[in-house]
């Protein structure tokens, strides 16, 4: 992987990351169209730590409500008094939240890394989760903010979230759906999904970077990983600002209607042979 390709692929990550539209999908079609071998593990690998800029731009740019709550979180622990304070429940909600991608992405990593990585199946997601949000956005009731959210919100949000292991339904599409689907409003779902989104791509990241080390280095290099996550980090910041103020104001349907139109482009490619699967 040269320094072009390292780039390219960090601002595609930083943009498509906490958007609903698939990063993993969105790498791997374009790891696909640069010629790299999209079952590799080095490259597979490569798809995963990248993510780490990502995060650490929403870590960056939610320091203030992450201090909130970690402070809430561990005086709660220690003073019963504490635990009336929402940020404690929010920091329980987000722990409890998380562990269901953290098991079952343990246990199907092989799957992930193996025969999820096909282009038939970026498009299967891409146009399948178009339809569940459509129905997110049409029949969501959005009539409850942050300050009514559950544990059993957070339990079926984090339960969907593992859905966005298949390429090409994307992580924030999955859990922001849940959300609504849970009548949250489209802020209160998107919040929660940046938050989940930490420890779900940090132990991935770690995973990767650890197991995968040797392929990093035979395969995609040190340096041009790097490079990517450093990029992504400064992409996804910028990702992260506007995302917010869209939700806000704006339905999802615009991320759906680009959702399907890149699974229908994607199917003809494949289906003609101008573009191999794996």
């Amino acid at each position: 992987m040269n320094l072009l390709h390292a780039i390219l692929l960090g601002i595609i990550e930083g943009i498509t990351e906490f958007l609903p539209v698939s990063s993993t999908g969105h790498l791997t079609i374009a790891e696909k169209l640069l010629g790299l071998p999209v079952d590799d593990a080095g490259v597979t690998a490569f798809t995963a730590i990248i993510q780490f800029g990502a995060i650490i731009a929403v870590i960056v740019y939610f320091r203030g409500d992450i201090s909130r709550l970690w402070t809430a979180w561990t005086r709660g622990l220690f003073h019963r008094t504490a635990r009336a304070n929402p940020d404690y429940r929010f920091a329980w909600y987000v722990i409890a939240g998380s562990l269901p991608i953290g098991i079952i992405g343990f246990l199907a990593k092989d799957i992930i890394a193996g025969p999820l990585r096909n282009l038939w199946i970026v498009v299967i997601g891409l146009i399948g989760w178009s339809l569940v949000m459509a129905l997110a956005e049409r029949f969501g009731r959005q009539n409850r903010p942050e300050r009514d959210l559950t544990l059993t919100d957070a339990l079926t949000i984090g339960l969907v979230q593992c859905v966005a292991l298949i390429p090409g339904v994307s992580r924030s599409g999955a859990t922001i759906s849940a959300g609504l689907f849970r009548g949250l409003d489209r802020t209160a779902a998107a919040r929660l999904s940046f938050f989940l989104a930490i420890p779900a791509l940090i132990a991935a990241g770690t995973y990767e970077g650890i197991s995968e080390a040797p392929a990093i280095s035979a395969t995609v290099g040190w340096g041009p990983t790097l490079i990517a996550t450093a990029v992504s980090f400064v992409v996804a910041y910028a990702s992260i600002a506007w995302l917010l103020r869209f939700v806000a104001r704006h339905p999802i349907t615009l991320f759906i209607w680009y959702r399907m139109a890149l699974g229908i482009v994607l199917a003809a490619l494949l289906a003609t042979g101008a573009l191999p699967a794996t």
